[in-house]
């Protein structure tokens, strides 16, 4: 799995929309053979936190008032991703941010990305919940300051190591190649998009989606991924949001 130069990456930010909302502290686990390396650092947003973000993560306004903003940061931060694997637990969200950051200050940054949620569900089908969260008890992670940054990393770093020691090295390693051959085909959507795809079941079974255009199933024959190809198709309205029961 780590054969290559890879880089655990996560981020806290000041709301989950890349398009308004901004980067308030990076964390990265980064792998060179058996060379492990931590980093973390708090970044200045340029905008108020709001206060359920700040509960959540425990970074506050005052914290990273005297921080640096991204732009200072960034030319060392893509030197440190060139080249690099990149892992993150729903990675598109993290990938998003970072290519959106990178693209305000007139870098461009293009990496392979791994999502460790699809990491997760190949290798343990069996479970139904692939969250850190879920992952931090199902595998007994000891992690005191979830929702930080580099807390985060590293308990995907945990994770992967757990997974190779109870499946073994080339199972994880095949289905991380397994993951990366496969077309990036929703690599266009906004990260909260993402988010709420990632979220729908693989299984079959009764759903809805509503916006504008409304469009409900309850044939359980019918694969819920085909209601996944329909909220990212162009007849989808602004606004689609999906539910599912059963």
């Amino acid at each position: 799995m780590f054969a290559q130069p890879c880089a655990i990456i996560d981020l806290e930010t000041t709301g989950g929309n890349i398009a308004r909302d901004r980067i308030t502290e990076v964390g990265m686990v980064l792998i060179d053979g058996e060379r492990v390396e931590r980093l973390s650092w708090l970044v200045n947003p340029g905008q108020p936190i709001p206060p359920f973000i700040e509960n959540m993560t425990g970074i506050s306004n005052e914290m990273v008032a005297g921080a640096p903003p991204f732009s200072a940061q960034a030319d060392e931060l893509l030197d440190r991703l060139q080249g690099r694997l990149l892992l993150a637990h729903n990675a598109r969200f993290d990938y998003g941010f970072l290519k959106n950051e990178f693209r305000r200050h007139g870098l461009r940054f293009q990496a392979r990305a791994l999502c460790t949620v699809k990491l997760s569900r190949r290798l343990y089908p069996q479970h139904f919940k692939h969250s850190l969260d879920s992952l931090i008890a199902r595998h007994g992670i000891d992690m005191p300051e979830r929702h930080r940054a580099l807390a985060d990393a590293e308990a995907v770093y945990r994770f992967i190591r757990i997974a190779e020691a109870e499946l073994g090295e080339d199972r994880v390693a095949h289905e991380a190649a397994q993951l990366l051959s496969q077309p990036a085909e929703l690599s266009s959507l906004p990260a909260e998009l993402q988010q709420q795809i990632e979220d729908m079941p693989d299984s079959a079974g009764v759903y809805a989606l509503f916006g504008r255009t409304a469009a409900r199933s309850t044939s359980a024959a019918r694969p819920i991924c085909t209601a996944r190809r329909w909220a990212i198709s162009p007849s989808a309205s602004p606004g689609t949001r999906a539910t599912r029961s059963g």
